[in-house]
């Protein structure tokens, strides 16, 4: 039980720390709000894309983790936003705040010792919950880096 505890603050601590590099707060308060709907010359994404993605991707993550009825966005075009920058005024903070709780609850979920981390996810018996809790962690850290560099060449 030990280990299986040790494991779960482990996780919870990828999900939420930031350790190697900037956390999230850090990373949201580098970028100014004149710069949120901004794509660096040559550039792709906006930070307001990037975050926005990093919500629609956690959120459905979360959701087939919890709920075998769930059914995920079309990819790619349901996993991004259709615009370059917010629709509105307060849209960056209601998608940081979401990202927030939804980070929170896959945290709580992976707390929860009656949540077997090895059961397969409902309708993916191939995948588990620590799988898609890896790749929740993989995939934030991935744009996260893609805010601190958009941050850098907005500035």
């Amino acid at each position: 039980m030990q280990n299986d505890q040790t494991l779960r603050e482990h996780l919870v601590a990828l999900l939420t720390s930031a350790d190697a590099h900037d956390d999230f707060e850090t990373i949201l308060a580098m970028i100014p709000a004149g710069a949120r709907g901004q794509r660096p010359e040559g550039g792709e994404r906006s930070p307001w894309e990037v975050l926005e993605h990093l919500r629609i991707a956690q959120w459905d993550l979360l959701e087939v983790m919890r709920n075998a009825a769930h059914v995920s966005p079309d990819f790619p075009v349901g996993y991004w936003p259709t615009a370059p920058e917010p629709p509105t005024e307060d849209a960056w903070q209601r998608s940081a705040d979401v990202f927030r709780a939804d980070r929170r609850a896959i945290a709580d979920l992976v707390s929860d010792e009656v949540v077997d981390l090895l059961a397969a996810v409902p309708g993916t018996p191939e995948q588990t919950i620590l799988s898609k809790v890896f790749l929740v962690v993989d995939h934030n850290a991935y744009h996260l880096g893609q805010l601190v560099l958009l941050s850098d060449l907005l500035m």
